[in-house]
């Protein structure tokens, strides 16, 4: 039985902020995104807690 894929973290606002380079949407970098699709299960777990991180500092959560 194959392990179901990570989806994607992408919630359509697909705006990217120039100042810190981090999609205003998922808050993942514009490389994060481009690899989304070729990145396995492991990878796509550290994107969503690094994207996650991201948005609470910017957010002071």
């Amino acid at each position: 039985m194959s392990e179901q894929e990570i989806a994607s973290p992408c919630v359509g606002v697909c705006s990217m902020d120039e100042v810190t380079g981090f999609c205003q949407g998922c808050f993942r970098t514009l490389e994060e995104i481009r690899q989304w699709w070729d990145m396995d299960n492991v990878a796509k777990t550290e994107v969503i807690k690094t994207a996650a991180a991201r948005e609470a500092a910017v957010f002071g959560e």
